[in-house]
């Protein structure tokens, strides 16, 4: 069910980039000077498609690092979390073993006669 949804959500994604590369062949040029308004100095010739992919690909790599980021301080609470709670449970096995160890026999159950 849940690789029914991927497809459908993700193929008419699909659809869409090919449909938007086909239709967007042309060159263009992609200035890194952003002050040379004739004949840059830093400039490459790509197909509009490559642009507007890349572009879209470097916003979908920058917002992930950012969130990463973000995530840290999260990441840093379940790790100290965890830790606590390995800490506490061998604290508790200790004590109930040592509560087991101190404990008297049981008398046995006399039958009656």
């Amino acid at each position: 069910m849940l690789s029914f949804l991927k497809a459908l959500v993700l193929l008419p994604i699909a659809l869409v980039v090919v449909l938007l590369s086909v239709a967007n062949r042309a060159p263009v040029t992609f200035s890194f000077d952003p002050f040379a308004n004739g004949a840059p100095e830093l400039a490459v010739t790509l197909p509009l498609f490559a642009v507007v992919l890349g572009s879209l690909a470097l916003g979908v790599i920058l917002g992930g690092f950012g969130s990463w980021i973000a995530a840290g301080k999260q990441r840093r609470a379940r790790r100290s979390s965890s830790r606590e709670i390995n800490r506490l449970k061998a604290e508790a096995d200790r004590l109930r073993a040592s509560l087991v160890s101190n404990r008297p026999a049981l008398p046995r159950p006399t039958s009656p006669a």
